[in-house]
């Protein structure tokens, strides 16, 4: 079964790390060491986007059947810092078509770490929101010599194919795990089984970890990963993808003190992204929609531990990181029987960004505990391309191509514990710089509300204090939880009507032109019940409520309604089978000053079981299931432009392993 760990406190270790390195929110382990799997519901073919749905505290925007957005807090990207082993990814498309979590694949995946609000990890920057870090699955040294692991993988609504194989060799002095995956899909039929035109999809991945001990002391890792998606439908958007397409790459080293450890990271990763919309009919203007990423950087992570005993434990992390991005999108248009026109979207903007993070974890003694972090980072950015830049200064005459920003945060949670039970309270203030669509952005149209947006080079850092408390209590064989924050806003980003501009997109209803609001709001509440009735036959389950408001307390968009979640699940032996409820109340505060629409109330039922068995030295693990049992037709507050999710779903999967 996948294993959901919600962890105030994780021990995190390797062959040089041996502390307290980050006080973890929530951690979803995907994979075990040594390359063996936990048994999630789909398995090694799940998606990373329905491993993210595990998380409690993530939900997703979803466009299309591929790639979809993840939203912390109801917060999205600009508000969250997401890494891939503490590598800084940025995507490279103006429509957010590829979060940095569509160029991982499941077989690479050791786990997902959430860090909620301003208490990030040692990597993240601008995390007002959370911070997740994928890591990535490294068989490490004195595994077992050999591991090959083969799966497939079919779901009937859109004949979704997976197939994968990797392999993982170990020794004393060198490791190396290696693997390639590729998923395709047709396009999915919605409840009652009408078919949803564009919501195909191919994918291939491929990976390699390799390490080598120097010394008893001393190790070298590296990773190379190759992502590339080809035509990706997105039924909620004008266009579709022709290629998006990732290459990530890192070689670190690693140093063992006495009692101590010394990480340093160098990375680059290479993004390209193409819109295409030539497989849509009635095209009034062909456009092609270019993005490119690119990033280096390193980050160097010490971490040590001080006092004991007799005195309160310190487990102390201080990492120093840089990057330097490149971003640039442009636009061909193509009318027909006129000549093509060309348009600078991002202006090849340059970012080098640079900061310090300490974190210190204190035991004060067995029942209380005081995590302090905090994060300082400067940034100077410069706009590469002449036309983009004088593009832009139409609007904002005294801009200049050159802009540099501050920022920081700072947190400290106190956690205290009493017989069964755990309380925790915490608080923050963090700052984050206007992401390059929110400064530079240029005409560029948002399928939400039917807007042109255009970037404001002139906006101020929004900054955040949050306040958050959670508790659990155990009695018996039950426990209950709550979880809690809530962020006050100052100088909120967000697109405003500019009445005096005109739209460029056909069909758009008008330009906004982002900018500072005075203030906001968003406060999250989610109640949590876990029970295990006998030995063989355990419940759980969540409610949420979450609250947006504006300085006009006008609701913001895409915040989530109610929403629950309850499983009961039974095991026998090899066998484990599932019983899933979830749905959403009526979003009756959603933003129509936002262009959102309501959501109505929704219900699904979900089944799913799983069999394991050996034959030989083969490791057999069967897993069947069907989603939205009752085929109904809905969508979720986060699905874009309200399209519908699948219909009924069966699905059948195989893992073997030797």
């Amino acid at each position: 079964m996948l294993i959901t760990a919600l962890l105030t406190t994780v021990l995190v270790t390797d062959t040089v790390t041996l502390d307290k390195v980050n006080n973890l929110d929530e951690v979803l382990i995907v994979s075990n060491e040594g390359g063996k799997r936990t048994r999630s519901v789909k398995g090694q073919v799940a998606s990373i986007d329905e491993h993210l749905g595990e998380l409690r505290r993530v939900n997703l925007v979803r466009r299309g059947s591929y790639a979809w957005e993840p939203v912390v807090n109801n917060m999205q990207t600009e508000r969250l810092s997401t890494t891939i082993d503490g590598m800084k990814i940025f995507y490279a498309c103006t429509d957010k078509m590829d979060p940095v979590t569509s160029y991982v694949e499941s077989g690479n995946l050791q786990s997902i770490s959430l860090n909620s609000g301003l208490d990030g990890n040692p990597q993240a920057t601008g995390n007002i929101g959370g911070s997740l870090d994928l890591k990535l699955r490294k068989v490490g040294f004195d595994s077992d010599p050999s591991h090959f692991n083969v799966s497939a993988g079919h779901e009937w609504n859109g004949h979704l194919q997976v197939y994968g194989a990797d392999a993982a060799f170990s020794g004393s002095r060198a490791y190396l795990n290696t693997g390639l995956f590729w998923r395709d899909a047709d396009n999915y039929r919605t409840g009652g089984g009408e078919v949803l035109n564009y919501s195909q999809f191919s994918k291939v991945n491929a990976f390699a970890n390799a390490g080598l001990r120097l010394s008893g002391s001393d190790i070298l890792e590296s990773t190379l990963i190759f992502d590339r998606a080809t035509n990706v439908g997105y039924p909620a958007l004008n266009m579709d993808v022709s290629k998006a397409q990732g290459f990530i790459s890192s070689v670190s080293y690693k140093h063992r003190f006495r009692g101590a450890g010394w990480e340093t990271k160098v990375y680059y990763n290479h993004i390209i992204h193409i819109m295409d919309d030539t497989t849509r009919p009635d095209v009034a203007i062909h456009m092609d929609m270019p993005g490119d990423s690119r990033t280096t950087g390193l980050y160097s992570l010490f971490t040590t531990s001080l006092g004991g005993e007799s005195r309160a434990q310190h487990d102390l992390a201080v990492n120093y990181d840089l990057y330097y991005n490149r971003l640039f999108a442009d636009m061909t248009m193509y009318p027909g029987g006129a000549a093509p026109m060309y348009m600078v979207t991002w202006p090849d903007v340059g970012t080098f960004n640079t900061g310090l993070a300490v974190t210190d974890n204190v035991s004060i003694d067995d029942r209380q505990s005081l995590r302090l972090s905090g994060k300082l980072a400067w940034q100077q950015q410069r706009l590469n391309n002449e036309e983009g830049y004088h593009g832009q200064k139409v609007f904002f005459p005294l801009m200049t191509d050159y802009y540099h920003q501050t920022t920081g945060r700072i947190a400290a949670n106190y956690q205290f514990s009493f017989f069964n039970s755990q309380f925790s309270i915490g608080t923050g203030w963090g700052s984050r710089a206007p992401t390059v669509t929110e400064a530079y952005g240029y005409y560029l149209n948002n399928t939400f509300d039917q807007y042109d947006y255009i970037g404001n080079p002139h906006l101020k850092n929004e900054s955040a204090f949050e306040l958050n408390a959670n508790s659990q209590f155990s009695i018996l064989n039950f426990q209950f939880g709550f979880d809690a924050n809530v962020f006050l806003f100052k100088d909120y980003i967000i697109g405003r009507l500019d009445d005096r501009l005109s739209a460029m997109t056909v069909g758009a209803e008008g330009v906004k032109v982002y900018r500072n609001l005075d203030h906001a709001t968003i406060s999250n509440l989610s109640l949590t019940a876990d029970w295990q009735l006998t030995e063989r036959l355990a419940w759980s389950g969540k409610v949420s409520y979450s609250l947006g408001r504006d300085d006009e307390d006008n609701p913001l968009p895409l915040i989530s309604p109610v929403s629950w979640r309850t499983e009961l699940e039974y095991s026998y032996r090899h066998l484990q089978t599932r019983v899933e409820v979830k749905g959403n109340a009526d979003q009756t505060d959603y933003a129509a000053r936002y262009g959102e629409t309501k959501t109505p109330a929704w219900n699904i039922v979900n089944l799913s079981a799983a069999y394991q068995f050996s034959i030989s030295n083969f490791q057999f693990i069967i897993r069947a299931g069907v989603e939205n049992l009752f085929d109904k037709n809905y969508s979720s507050y986060s699905d874009w432009n309200n399209i519908p999710q699948k219909g009924r779903n069966i699905y059948l999967n195989l893992t073997f392993e030797l």
